[in-house]
């Protein structure tokens, strides 16, 4: 039942038995916790923890800011919107503005909260809190020492190729592109 009462919201918790820490990087960490479940019986579960990131919507009046970057994990580039994760206690929209003039060297006159979004419910508590930016003034790259990429502007039609073609294929990304085609479509974001 999708439609349960506030009360109710825990109505499946999994009581936490114990904690078992098997790794802890620079970006993420991974542990292992014995939990109650429900009906009494106990279960493991496997979470990655993971500080949260920004991605931003950049709307440019030729179209959205996009970088291109080789993505290891998916052993391919990819087009995304500029993105990265939250230092320990920065505000998100100040992440935001960082992100996108260390990745495209734009600043924005304007920015705005859309949405927050789990990137990985069943196994992470990453999020990442989207962002609109507007008003965009060009400036310098300052990429981190470990980052390469490509930025460029794609128009909306360009955007829906390269999902097409599997080069957007992150959710962030699918999500800006989304909510910029409604905002085509109706004028309104979110």
């Amino acid at each position: 039942m999708l439609n349960r009462v506030a009360d109710q919201s825990n109505k499946f918790e999994e009581i936490t038995i114990s904690t078992e820490p098997i790794f802890q990087g620079k970006v993420i960490s991974l542990q292992v916790d014995t939990v109650r479940l429900p009906d009494g019986n106990t279960a493991t579960r496997e979470i990655v923890k993971h500080p949260g990131a920004v991605g931003v919507l950049a709307l440019h009046p030729k179209g959205m800011l996009v970088v291109e970057q080789y993505r290891k994990a998916l052993g391919k580039s990819q087009v995304e919107i500029p993105a990265g994760k939250l230092e320990r206690g920065e505000d998100p929209m100040e992440a935001a503005k960082r992100e996108l003039e260390e990745e495209t060297g734009y600043k924005c006159g304007t920015i705005r909260h859309l949405s927050s979004f789990y990137t990985s419910p069943g196994f992470a508590d990453e999020i990442i809190h989207l962002y609109v930016a507007e008003d965009l003034q060009q400036g310098e790259v300052q990429l981190d020492e470990d980052e390469f990429l490509d930025a460029e502007i794609i128009t909306l039609e360009q955007a829906e190729q390269y999902m097409a073609e599997g080069r957007i294929s992150d959710a962030k990304t699918i999500t800006a592109v989304y909510a910029w085609k409604l905002y085509a479509l109706t004028g309104r974001l979110g």
